[in-house]
């Protein structure tokens, strides 16, 4: 049976690589590494999958990005031209970047087999393009691989049928599990030179924090005002640092005593994060690895679709009004704070065996 797993931007690869060597080897899964080129540069891109282990793509979508084109139709058009020369028998799609939208729309039209894993996750504000993504590709979907139990309940209140949802847990889990070693010997807090559990770690990139000028504004005022008492260290998203270069953003920021950092493979990340005192950030997948390794998140946003890590977490939401307190708050309080993993269920670093498992189960049947 061939499955095609389908990655394009950097949560992607981080997601698909535990499930990947899960399935290496397998008897009757045979799994194609498809990489859709949403992100091709090599930071978001090449280096994470190389880092976590990845092979090259099996294969690598033919498209440019036009300036008034749609990414999503123009993934579509050539994707669809990739099924037709090597149809695959099941497309999984992870997540819900433009890359997996696009994927699952071509997998319905052509009547392949649909799986969403990380499928159910809601945050109910549908002016969020990632929301509209989850629900087009969840309703699609034949099998729903879900991370946490309100998930299940989300796509049950909109009449998804029950035999489709199968709760997995969270894979972001395994891959931090998977990599725990090269995490613990990276060090990235020497490297950088901040004091371990007393600096303020930031990543940015969601539309509605950085391309609002005014608000953009509000956020590095911020962070120049949090910069006169703590170590801060901003790592820019290839979209945030455009964003700030426009407004003149960039020189503020470093005159000011923040740390402008470019942006990182998984390992450098992932060890800047475990070792920080807060963590402030619009990454869902950052709310769940702060939550599994133990560390204080602040999310900036007004809704989240991983309620789980705020009731069983460390992440809890905060306005930009909020910001600076929230911070110098949770930073005072980290300092004596021991860092506890996160205990949600099936959050176990497993989920990649229960998603080979469930493939199994829904071939066969």
């Amino acid at each position: 049976m061939k499955l095609h797993l389908i990655a394009g931007a950097r949560p992607n690869f981080m997601k698909i690589a535990p499930l990947w060597r899960g399935l290496v080897g397998h008897p009757f899964l045979r799994p194609s590494f498809v990489h859709t080129a949403q992100h091709c540069d090599d930071v978001m891109s090449l280096a994470i999958w190389r880092e976590l282990g990845l092979p090259d793509p099996d294969h690598v979508l033919n498209w440019e990005p036009a300036e008034n084109s749609d990414p999503v139709e123009d993934m579509m058009r050539a994707y669809e031209a990739l099924c037709h020369t090597d149809r695959p028998d099941m497309v999984l799609v992870v997540g819900d970047v433009n890359s997996s939208r696009a994927a699952a729309l071509v997998a319905a039209e052509m009547e392949i087999l649909l799986v969403h894993l990380e499928a159910g996750l809601r945050c109910f504000d549908l002016d969020m393009p990632e929301e509209q993504n989850r629900i087009a590709i969840d309703h699609k979907a034949d099998l729903l691989l879900t991370p946490s139990a309100d998930a299940d309940q989300n796509l049950l209140a909109e009449g998804i049928e029950p035999g489709r949802i199968k709760l997995v847990g969270n894979i972001m889990a395994d891959t931090l599990a998977m990599m725990r070693t090269q995490i613990n010997q990276e060090d990235a807090a020497s490297k950088v030179g901040v004091n371990k559990g007393r600096y303020v770690l930031v990543t940015l990139h969601r539309p509605s924090n950085v391309d609002d000028p005014e608000r953009l504004r509000q956020i590095c005022q911020a962070f120049k005002e949090l910069a006169a008492e703590a170590e801060v260290c901003f790592v820019l998203h290839p979209r945030t640092q455009t964003r700030l270069a426009v407004q003149g953003l960039i020189k503020e920021l470093s005159a000011a005593g923040v740390r402008l950092l470019p942006p990182m493979g998984y390992v450098r990340f992932a060890s800047l994060m475990r070792d920080a005192g807060v963590v402030v950030t619009d990454s869902g997948g950052v709310q769940e690895e702060t939550s599994c390794l133990g560390v204080p998140c602040l999310t900036l946003r007004t809704s989240t679709e991983r309620p789980i890590t705020m009731t069983q977490g460390t992440n809890r939401l905060v306005e930009v009004d909020q910001l600076t307190h929230a911070v110098t708050s949770v930073l005072h309080a980290s300092c004596d704070r021991a860092r506890i993993p996160a205990n949600i269920p099936v959050w176990d670093g497993k989920t990649a065996s229960r998603v080979v498992r469930e493939l199994e189960a829904f071939w066969r049947g």
